[in-house]
């Protein structure tokens, strides 16, 4: 990321990074990085569900340039003087200053529950979990489904997080049967057409034996036994 956001500041751009798929799944360092924004889903890795708020990013350097073109919300207007709804916005100095108006509560709760949880368990020791279980069910399929099954996602821990995308090397619809099983079997991936099944064992709650119990069903399921 640094050398992406460095080669791209050399050609005058402004920087935004996408981290929907990156936000509480591996570490970010977003001011020393140094992109002027970026935003995310939190129903995903943050467990808020769909529909949930989303979040932004805005380098503090940016904190107070009040000049910068933005969406003018009420809630972002300066507090002491929100309720005079004086016509001319008055951005509040740093991230709220880009509020555009309260967020929906009730799907709020859960996402302020589940960051309070990420909060105790730590990014460090998360992403350190996140490692050894991609690693723990890679293992398991290489040496379980060598001719079943291909790993297409980056083999480096680094170049991932923690989700593995995996072909299942048959036909379309007996490779579809397959996460028809997975899902019968109460393991839930996610299916990318004609062959591609996303696994992603999140450290938060899932465990080394949730691992096995998947690979063990993949294996019957692809050996043509009930899962």
């Amino acid at each position: 990321m640094p050398a992406l956001i460095a080669a791209a500041r050399r050609v005058g751009a402004n920087v935004g990074v996408d981290l929907a798929h990156a936000i509480g799944n591996t570490p970010l360092q977003l001011h020393d990085w140094n992109p002027d924004f970026a935003v995310w889903c939190s129903y995903k890795y943050l467990n808020a569900g769909p529909g949930a708020v989303g979040g932004c990013f805005v380098h503090e350097r940016h904190a107070r340039n009040f000049s910068l073109p933005r969406f003018a919300g009420w809630w972002g207007h300066n507090k002491a003087e929100r309720f005079l709804y004086d016509p001319k916005f008055d951005p509040i100095a740093g991230a709220q200053g880009w509020q555009i108006s309260n967020p929906p509560i009730m799907s709020t709760a859960p996402l302020l529950a589940s960051l309070e949880i990420f909060q105790r368990a730590g990014m460090r020791a998360l992403r350190a979990k996140s490692i050894a279980l991609t690693g723990f069910m890679q293992k398991l399929i290489e040496e379980r489904l060598p001719k079943l099954m291909e790993i297409i996602t980056p083999e480096p821990p680094e170049q991932r997080g923690c989700q593995l995308s995996v072909r299942i090397m048959r036909p379309a619809a007996e490779a579809r049967r397959c996460q028809e099983a997975l899902t019968a079997a109460g393991v839930i991936g996610d299916w990318r057409e004609p062959d591609v099944l996303r696994l992603a064992p999140i450290p938060l709650y899932n465990s080394f034996a949730d691992v096995l119990a998947a690979v063990d069903v993949l294996a019957r399921s692809l050996r043509g036994s009930p899962p």
